[in-house]
């Protein structure tokens, strides 16, 4: 099978699960928040070397307080016991987005979990938090005009070393869980070549099954990036 090298997802449908089986939007969360353990442990046994997963947005804010209060409760117990998971697990943890604008005790926590982990080697895993991919471009072209970067010394190598990305590999396939089929402003540079994959299956019910069957529809993609098959010879097919 051809394993993707970064997967990256998008954690979907947390609370409609909740509300399918009559529960309050924050179940979907809590439960949400246990399975992000049991699908990287599955991929790291797959042989995925990143996993990167989008768990607060920038728009999130824009939620109602008692949720978003819910989200920065399990973020902030997530943190905590993801040092132990991390070493156990012997993963490197790294936080992606504007962390200056998440309460200094959580932006502690990320320091802390990023020291700690720095020299596992085995799963790379990045979260997203308080991040959107229009504000990362932002914030990466704010930093090169601080340090003075020239217009001709840009090129993709140089801008893609200013993202919260910089010596990460593009994520080769994108999951996005619970039925829609959008992006949401989630590493847009990054995604340029990635395969997508979109499934019905709300993210607290997505198994290792089901990363399993996302990553053999991988397998069956052929990823040409702008490149004519060889036995295409007459005309220009993009990708």
């Amino acid at each position: 099978m051809n394993i993707p090298q970064h997967i990256a997802i998008i954690l979907d449908g947390n609370g409609r699960w909740a509300k399918s089986k009559g529960k309050p939007r924050n179940y979907g969360h809590t439960v949400g928040a246990k399975n992000v353990e049991t699908i990287c442990r599955a991929a790291g046994e797959m042989g995925i070397r990143y996993v990167t997963m989008y768990a607060f947005s920038t728009e999130n804010w824009n939620r109602p307080k008692s949720e978003v209060d819910t989200l920065m409760k399990l973020l902030k117990s997530y943190l905590k016991n993801c040092v132990k998971t991390a070493d156990k697990n012997n993963m490197r943890v790294r936080i992606l987005g504007d962390l200056t604008g998440l309460e200094p005790e959580i932006q502690t926590q990320i320091r802390e979990l990023e020291r700690a982990s720095e020299k596992n080697t085995g799963l790379n895993f990045q979260i997203a938090i308080n991040y959107g991919a229009r504000d990362e471009l932002l914030r990466a072209m704010r930093k090169m005009i601080a340090d003075g970067v020239r217009a001709e010394e840009i090129t993709e190598e140089t801008f893609g070393a200013y993202l919260d990305t910089a010596g990460i590999p593009d994520p080769d396939l994108m999951i996005r869980t619970s039925g829609e089929q959008r992006l949401s402003n989630f590493l847009l540079w990054q995604h340029a070549y990635s395969e997508f994959y979109f499934t019905d299956v709300p993210w607290p019910d997505f198994s290792a099954d089901e990363l399993k069957k996302a990553v053999a529809e991988y397998g069956r993609r052929n990823r040409r990036y702008g490149k004519i098959e060889e036995e295409e010879t007459d005309e220009v097919v993009l990708d």
